[in-house]
């Protein structure tokens, strides 16, 4: 019998952002996504990723990538092809997502099921609030009152003033804060005194990925968590020693396959693990909702940060976020 013949289209498509989110590396007004869909036999998968210039990505390098591949999926690759035909990154992302979508609407089985993992539940997700001057940050933070869990963005300098003034602000909030790599090793010790001072539950990469040998050589007052230095399975060796805690994105991994592989991995090898995201739609966060189930930090907010979002979005309810309809994903 004939195989029926596989369409794969690719597409960019933008959201603005509520207002401007701001890391230490800049910032951005929309969210510039791609979306990969495979239809098939009349069923639909959708993929969504966001290229990420800090690990030399683009649309246009992204979509290159995509078009590279094309006869490889219409004539059938799966997942276990996809694995060798791109490297991890958002590309592949994409892909993954789309054929883990595929498969779950061609076989009417939720994709859980189909991963061997137990239904997804609502979970409760960060909010974060973006770089700002204390005065700013300490402003988000009390307009954030609904949401148990925050995430600051940091810079480095003057970040022990922004602590003190979101603390002040959210004085019952669990927070965790995210340097993006802006600390440098001669301010490494004053800042995470500073963490411990205004009770921080986690750090999210505080030295550039490459330079973060120092993070075996003190002690942690507060448990840091490794995202810009890790992407997949491979780079888990040497995180230890240096990293408390992994923070899982699929726009890193490749996607899900190599995400759910990525947390057992890390679970067995002792780290705790963050599923965090890219500004980007609700179908971006939908495949994570699965990993989301079992982690110790939730960070899918998103959609939160747009002034729009896709039809048949996640629904969000306070901080709990809802698992996906399946017009959106899986």
């Amino acid at each position: 019998m004939q195989r029926t013949m596989r369409q794969f289209s690719v597409g960019i498509e933008r959201f603005p952002l509520a207002k401007a989110f701001v890391i230490s590396r800049g910032a951005k007004t929309e969210a510039a996504v791609i979306t990969a869909t495979i239809v098939e036999a009349g069923q639909r998968g959708r993929g969504e990723c966001v290229p990420y210039a800090r690990y030399g990505e683009s649309l246009e390098s992204v979509t290159a990538q995509l078009e590279a591949i094309r006869d490889a999926l219409e004539n059938g690759a799966d997942r276990g092809a996809l694995q060798s035909l791109l490297p991890a990154g958002a590309a592949r992302n994409a892909v993954d997502c789309a054929l883990w979508d595929l498969e779950a609407k061609q076989q009417n089985t939720p994709a859980y099921r189909l991963a061997g993992l137990p239904a997804v539940a609502p979970v409760p997700s960060a909010y974060t609030l973006s770089l700002g001057s204390p005065d700013e940050m300490a402003s988000a933070a009390r307009a954030a009152h609904a949401y148990p869990l925050l995430k600051l963005k940091l810079a480095g300098a003057g970040d022990a003033e922004r602590l003190a003034a979101v603390r002040e602000a959210a004085p019952t909030a669990r927070l965790i804060i995210d340097a993006n790599e802006a600390w440098r090793e001669d301010n490494l010790r004053e800042n995470l005194d500073a963490c411990a001072r205004y009770g921080i539950a986690l750090v999210e990469q505080p030295l550039p990925a490459g330079a973060d040998a120092a993070l075996a050589a003190i002690d942690h007052p507060v448990p840091i968590c490794a995202d810009e230095s890790l992407h997949d399975r491979h780079d888990l060796a040497a995180l230890r020693g240096r990293y408390d805690a992994i923070n899982i994105k699929l726009d890193k991994s490749g996607g899900l396959t190599e995400a759910l592989a990525l947390q057992a991995e890390a679970e067995r090898l002792g780290f705790a693990v963050m599923i965090g995201c890219m500004v980007a739609s609700s179908l971006a966060m939908a495949p994570a909702l699965l990993l989301a189930q079992r982690a110790d930090y939730v960070d899918l907010d998103g959609p939160l940060l747009l002034a729009r979002d896709r039809d048949d979005g996640l629904d969000y309810e306070g901080a709990l976020v809802h698992p996906p309809k399946p017009e959106l994903w899986g």
